[in-house]
């Protein structure tokens, strides 16, 4: 018996149930409890059948990946599953909720396995930057062939139970996992079934030795998107040795390749990704047990790019909303862009075929503000112009009942100036959404001056209700991602001025791994959006301006920074932007020098990071994590970079100071001196990672 995994004998029937809340992660302690106690049955003559369950929400969903890196404690996962496969007696693996990662590799070392219809079955490894190490990627192909195999582990999509039983990853769907295990073991008893070993069958295997292109294929459809990530091409090698040598070789090389990535920049990185995004839920500064407010009913105000997008949000998560309009012609258009953008993705095989239909019948569309009379939670998406949000806002008091949480989705503005505009300013916060809304993951959650702590957890449960990544933040222009892309920005545009192109910019930068450069992203959100902008604040910039004034609006005029040719979004280089460029740089008495590629990136990254911790020190950001998760789920940062904070931590902070120090004197910049909290770390020898530890302690 042991604390975590416990043991009882039904007659012939052993059941070893895992108890290790909440998610039964195979530590050292759990590793040991099965281990002792499946030696327990196995020594007991009683016992004829085992049965490995688990108690809780969910089976073994995973190794404790707080011990990566830590020295190993006995006994491995190796020598579990060993004991487990060798076991004279049948192991049946009765799973709920999930068996992911190692807890699917324990499962797959059982002879048999069944799970309720709900469960999930899944090697996500992958998504930490890692392979399964435990003999995952050897015994699933045999379970369920190599091209399935590919896409659970290369992937890294679980599946669901029925799927799992078509494949024959699983024997049978059972009511219950622990009376449903048991019985199953009884029938295996009764029928004298052999012990089934996946380790030695290699019969779905067979199709894929004799053609290989079978596996190939399955490879390049699963890799397309991993441009830059080493872990997906070492998980296929990894399923490629399956096919191609013995079990226990194929096993050697998935440990080599584990222990390469475990140790590597990437696997850290994505690692501290996985804790950054748990971290960021939990929100500094509110009483422990405050509770969200019941959300039931949602009401969206303007159905433009935006609020449809929200809508569409809800609605993905099976939860009514109605979406307001001033007009039924307004309405009208944005309920058709949400019916197409939901065919769209049906025809692609996203959403299955009745989806549309039935996500549609979610949104409610209404004209008019007084039909956010029983909503719970109202969410403004009208134009980025604080005089209109004010306006809806003052007349929320008048519709929107008591206790309604009011959000304002501005990627800008004040929002302790919105929320004066009502009488219940406890209520109002900012839940910025990033487009397309019903597509990216992340949501800023704005805390406000007045924001009650109950109204606040009540937007991050929602957010995270609707499958979107919360991150809090403080009232500010731009708030984090905005405030930290504007100096990105105003980088990007002094290097034109100082001999750089477009296109040797853009290329730096996703080149980084970026999904795309500045230049390419004003092309597509529009250069005349900017232009109109600056024309209201008086603000010139030659470049982008005399680009502008040429009808050059980006994508939308077929030209920009780029031209594109009809019908295609692909940026071209065009000779006109460098004689643009020229002609500029010569009527300000300007020349132009060679920009290396190393300036570019420095200047891309570095005065971002300057900004975020001058957040970090307004307080206007709780810790570098949440930091790191806006840029990871916002703007497309490379995973595998773990976020601006994490890679200022690896590039080191004295090198990022001195760096900032030389550019702010050679371009005559000072707002590119070092912000006091970078200065101060960088001259203690300290990290961020190591600020936020003592900021925790404090």
């Amino acid at each position: 018996m042991s604390e975590v995994v416990g043991f009882e004998r039904h007659d012939v029937v052993a059941i070893v149930t895992v108890n290790s809340p909440p998610v039964n992660a195979l530590s050292a302690a759990v590793r040991g409890g099965i281990m002792k106690c499946v030696k327990q049955a196995i020594a007991d003559a009683e016992v004829k059948a085992i049965v490995l369950t688990c108690a809780g929400r969910t089976f073994i969903a995973g190794a404790d990946i707080t011990e990566f890196g830590k020295p190993l404690v006995s006994p491995s996962l190796h020598e579990v599953l060993d004991e487990i496969e060798n076991s004279p007696k049948p192991v049946v693996a009765a799973i709920h909720g999930t068996a992911l990662g190692g807890g699917l590799e324990v499962a797959l070392a059982c002879h048999y396995r069944v799970a309720v219809k709900e469960a999930r079955l899944g090697l996500p490894e992958v998504k930490l930057g890692l392979l399964p190490g435990a003999g995952g990627t050897q015994r699933l192909p045999r379970a369920v062939g190599p091209e399935l195999a590919v896409k659970m582990i290369v992937g890294g999509d679980p599946i669901s139970a029925s799927e799992a039983l078509k494949n024959g990853l699983i024997d049978d769907i059972v009511e219950g996992p622990a009376a449903g295990g048991e019985a199953f073991a009884r029938k295996v008893l009764a029928e004298k079934r052999p012990l089934r070993k996946l380790r030695d069958d290699d019969s779905k295997l067979k199709a894929a030795k004799a053609d290989r292109s079978i596996f190939t294929n399955a490879v390049a459809a699963m890799t397309k998107k991993s441009r830059g990530l080493e872990a997906p091409f070492a998980a296929a090698d990894a399923v490629g040795a399956a096919i191609d040598f013995p079990f226990e070789e194929g096993v050697k090389k998935e440990r080599e390749g584990f222990l390469k990535l475990v140790s590597g920049d990437q696997s850290k990185a994505q690692r501290y990704a996985f804790f950054a995004e748990r971290e960021a839920a939990k929100i500094a500064g509110v009483p422990e047990g405050t509770k969200p407010r019941n959300v039931e009913r949602v009401a969206i105000i303007g159905a433009g790019t935006m609020g449809g997008g929200i809508a569409m949000s809800f609605a993905n998560a099976g939860i009514p909303v109605t979406l307001i309009e001033t007009g039924e012609e307004q309405l009208k258009r944005g309920m058709g862009v949400m019916q197409k953008n939901y065919e769209a993705t049906a025809a692609r095989g996203g959403i299955p075929a009745d989806a549309p239909a039935k996500r549609m019948a979610l949104i409610n569309g209404v004209v008019g503000l007084e039909n956010v009379k029983d909503a719970d939670l109202v969410i403004e998406a009208v134009f980025e112009t604080m005089a209109i949000k004010k306006e809806v806002f003052g007349a929320l008091d008048k519709y929107a009942k008591p206790g309604a949480v009011l959000a304002s989705n501005t990627s800008y503005l004040n929002i302790d100036d919105i929320a004066k505009e009502t009488k219940r300013p406890q209520d109002v916060l900012g839940m910025h959404f990033f487009s397309p809304a019903n597509v990216m993951k992340l949501c800023e959650v704005v805390r406000a001056a007045k924001t009650a702590p109950d109204a606040l957890t009540t937007a991050v449960t929602v957010a995270r209700k609707i499958a979107k990544v919360p991150a809090v933040v403080g009232v500010c222009d731009g708030f984090v991602g905005n405030r930290m892309l504007a100096q990105r920005g105003k980088q990007a545009e002094k290097l034109l001025f100082e001999g750089a192109l477009p296109q040797q910019v853009d290329a730096v930068v996703t080149k980084f791994g970026m999904p795309m450069g500045p230049f390419a992203m004003g092309d597509l959100a529009g250069l005349d959006i900017g232009w109109r902008s600056r024309k209201d604040r008086g603000i010139k910039s030659e470049i982008a301006d005399a680009l502008c004034e040429a009808g050059r609006f980006g994508q939308k005029s077929g030209k920009g920074y780029y031209k594109y040719e009809a019908g295609s979004r692909a940026p071209l280089p065009d000779p006109e932007v460098e004689k643009l460029i020229d002609e500029t740089l010569q009527r300000l008495g300007r020349k132009r020098r060679v920009v290396s590629d190393e300036e570019i990136l420095e200047r891309m990254m570095y005065p971002m990071i300057n900004e975020g911790a001058k957040i970090l020190d307004e307080k206007i950001a709780a810790r570098p994590g949440d930091i790191d998760v806006i840029w990871l789920y916002g703007y497309g940062w490379p995973i595998y970079r773990g976020g601006p904070m994490f890679y200022a931590d690896q590039v080191g902070l004295k090198h990022i100071a001195d760096r900032l120090s030389f550019y702010a004197k050679e371009t005559n910049d000072p707002s590119l001196e070092p912000a006091p909290l970078l200065k101060k770390l960088a001259a203690e020898g300290k990290t961020f990672a190591s600020w936020a530890q003592g900021a925790k302690a404090a």
